[in-house]
């Protein structure tokens, strides 16, 4: 579905879900309160869904779901403050994690938590921590394109010679966050002029799944994506996919920028140990083998856990540098809006 730049507004609707099994493993040492916790989550609700279900049959914590994206429950969380009744915060990328961080509203993860996930994969300040990450990919139709002819960076896209010939989700917390990163790593100058160009280059389609729809039957020859998007497709029928490839910038290019999905405990948590324990649990082992055994196809970040071995492994996309707790989403937001993609 091709949408104007201007109507590319909105944010998924919340959903509620409840998750519970009786007292099992002795693995975590968490006493189970009544209550049990709260998660706002922004992640694969699939996903974190299989977690909190294992993360409840080992512990005996009980886990609710609320569902919606990275931006509407970060703000919802600022708008809350310490009366929210969320215990965490799980993202799909580190912008929101970011957002709320500067609200001042998580609390420090315990050490075993950081221990969990190299540094690389979170912030330095360990107040979050990742507990997946994603590739910026440029998919491209096969037939339309051959590798000689693709950008050799990201930036590539910004120039006369690809006008009219990619396509983005700009409206989406992913695309935001490649913005994010490109904010952080060129500065605002050089983002703005490329995000103005992009004005006039780009088509604007309503989700990453529709990119690659697009890409794959010919409407367009190449566009912006997340890489799991692509190999979610294949392991089913591929009919969104199977014209198109993937194609990875590399050599520390912005568009080669790896997105780190966020976990976090709220300060205001009532619930503190089990709250802890849960994003502990992810992070882990038990949480990353599920993630890399299922079908998001996101990139596991735990230390020893290897990720599906379908993916372009982690350490071959030579990723540039980000420090995740320093990409502003609402600057990101206000340039876009400027430049005329919101």
């Amino acid at each position: 579905m091709k949408l104007s730049f201007s109507s590319l507004a909105g944010a998924a609707a919340l959903a509620a879900g409840l998750l519970a099994a009786p007292l099992a493993s002795t693995a975590q040492t968490v006493t189970p309160s009544a209550e049990g916790i709260v998660v706002y989550n922004a992640q694969h609700a699939s996903l974190t869904k299989a977690w909190a279900e294992a993360f409840t049959k080992e512990t005996g914590v009980k886990v609710t779901l609320r569902n919606g994206s990275d931006t509407e429950l970060g703000n919802q969380i600022v708008q809350e403050g310490k009366a929210s009744p969320a215990d965490v915060f799980l993202t799909e990328n580190s912008p929101a994690m970011a957002l709320v961080d500067s609200a001042g509203l998580f609390a420090p993860l315990n050490a075993a938590t950081l221990s969990e996930v190299p540094a690389n994969f979170r912030p330095a300040h360990g107040r979050w921590t990742g507990i997946a990450a994603r590739s910026t990919v440029f998919v491209y139709n096969k037939a339309k394109l051959t590798p000689a002819q693709l950008p050799k960076s990201m930036l590539d896209l910004a120039t006369p010679a690809w006008k009219g010939r990619w396509a983005a989700s700009p409206s989406g917390a992913d695309f935001q966050a490649i913005v994010s990163a490109l904010l952080e790593l060129k500065g605002e100058a050089a983002t703005a002029a490329w995000l103005k160009a992009m004005k006039e280059n780009a088509t604007p389609y309503k989700g990453n799944g529709t990119v690659l729809k697009a890409v794959n039957g010919g409407q367009i020859e190449g566009g912006i994506i997340y890489h799991y998007y692509y190999y979610g497709d294949q392991a089913k029928t591929g009919e969104n996919s199977n014209n198109a490839q993937l194609h990875y910038f590399r050599n520390q290019d912005p568009g080669a920028f790896v997105s780190i999905s966020g976990g976090g405990v709220l300060a205001s948590s009532k619930h503190q140990p089990e709250a802890q324990a849960f994003v502990k649990w992810i992070a882990g082992k038990g949480g990353q083998d599920i993630l890399k055994n299922g079908d998001a196809y996101e990139y596991a970040v735990g230390n020893g856990v290897q990720s599906n071995p379908k993916l372009v492994p982690l350490a071959e996309l030579q990723a540039p540098k980000v420090e995740p707790s320093n990409l502003n989403s609402k600057k990101v937001t206000d340039l876009m809006t400027q430049a005329g993609l919101l």
